[in-house]
């Protein structure tokens, strides 16, 4: 193993920060969380099962709120995304293992993004699915090609888009109906059988996004030079803004989906919506032509500012992990080939969004457990480290999420 100290290393005095200015890396992390897989994971969960599945979008949304801090604690002290610390603190197997299931958890990731995208390019446009996957990629380059000149637009757009969309779900909450009661009752944890236990983790994977803790490790360490003492601690304080207001509207738009879809479609027996593109028809339908197409154009913006920060994110997991830089555009090409393939295999995209979600729900432990590890270590923290309480709890939840991937695997596995 190598030295933790080396994950620590000189910087430039940092630039005063204040939480007006520090707000912007939570909201692009946070595009992660509200990316065409939410979609499709509240909406059948909220079709099928009514509100009984809210409180595991809420329980993952608080679970975010810390972790996605932790991630920028540790780029703000160290100037260090979570991928380079990796490198620097641990041998060359455990770092290449790391590096492979990232990118494994980056081509799942592409399959929701690209695919919510095209979805909804053929709602709006009538664009068959294969064509309308290639023009999401042509559109997603532009996105990174924006990110690329200037960091505080981007992260200006991309807070847009989120407002958006938590606009376009209160809108279409307020036109579809709210039961109070059954709202109440599905805060409540519990799940009716073993499809309810697993569209819960496909919610918790698409909620605690792997790549979102990759990623904002490395937006913080752009955008704070850190430095010592008075100006870390200020960054930090700003950084807690930042996450709070970002991961709490992210949080609301997921609770919209499900709400949206329980009170629209289970509230009116449709139980099994299957489909994106049926959510989408059942919304003009039995709520009015706008609300569909608010529908469409929030599935829109979800997708295209996910399908940026995918890329992104990616990017930042290749040079992190193995010091190696390829150019955006061979990157896109690559990941987003398994979102082709399922296109032109003509394989249903909405359950294809599903399966990427369950299979992300697998990779948050790799990225939390060296993130735990790290941000407890005084020789890399300094006083920034962990207490014992913290690491307690991120333990604690790193475990619920291995405890339930085990489950799953249960549950495919015994007859």
């Amino acid at each position: 193993m190598r030295s933790p100290r080396a994950v620590r290393r000189r910087r430039p005095a940092a630039v005063p920060v204040t939480a007006l200015r520090a707000l912007g890396p939570a909201f692009v992390a946070a595009v992660a969380y509200v990316d065409p897989g939410n979609f499709a994971t509240n909406i059948e969960g909220g079709s099928s099962y009514g509100y009984s599945l809210l409180w595991v979008v809420v329980a993952a949304g608080l679970v975010a709120m810390p972790v996605q801090f932790l991630s920028a604690k540790l780029g703000i002290v160290t100037g260090r995304s979570l991928p380079e610390a990796c490198r620097e603190r641990y041998g060359r197997r455990t770092t290449r293992g790391l590096w492979l299931q990232a990118e494994a958890m980056a081509m799942a990731t592409d399959i929701a993004e690209f695919m919510g995208t095209a979805v909804a390019l053929d709602l709006l446009f009538g664009i068959p699915l294969p064509a309308a996957v290639c023009l999401t990629g042509a559109l997603s380059y532009l996105m990174l090609g924006f990110q690329a000149r200037r960091h505080r637009p981007f992260e200006v757009v991309i807070a847009v888009m989120l407002c958006l969309m938590c606009a376009g779900f209160g809108y279409l909450m307020l036109r579809s109906g709210v039961d109070g009661a059954a709202l109440a009752s599905g805060l409540v944890p519990g799940a009716e059988d073993n499809r309810a236990t697993l569209l819960a983790l496909g919610i918790v994977g698409a909620t605690v996004m792997p790549h979102a803790i990759y990623l904002h490790s490395a937006l913080v360490r752009r955008r704070h030079v850190a430095g010592t003492g008075a100006e870390i601690d200020r960054a930090l304080r700003a950084e807690r803004i930042d996450v709070l207001v970002a991961l709490t509207l992210a949080g609301v738009i997921n609770a919209s989906m499900l709400i949206v879809a329980a009170g629209a479609f289970h509230g009116s027996g449709l139980f099994e919506v299957a489909s994106l593109s049926d959510a989408h028809a059942a919304l003009g339908g039995w709520v009015g032509p706008a609300a569909a197409l608010v529908f469409a154009l929030a599935l829109l913006a979800a997708g295209l500012s996910s399908s940026g920060i995918g890329t992104l994110s990616g990017q930042i997991v290749m040079e992190g992990f193995t010091g190696a830089r390829i150019p955006m555009v061979v990157r896109r090409g690559i990941t987003m080939a398994p979102a082709v393939l399922i296109a032109m295999a003509g394989w249903d995209p909405t359950q294809a969004l599903i399966l990427s979600q369950v299979v992300l729900s697998f990779g948050i432990a790799p990225a939390l457990v060296p993130l735990l590890l790290i941000t407890r270590d005084r020789a890399v923290m300094g006083r920034h480290a962990n207490a014992r309480p913290v690491t307690a709890l991120y333990a604690l939840i790193a475990a619920a999420i291995i405890a339930l991937n085990a489950f799953l695997l249960w549950l495919v596995l015994v007859p």
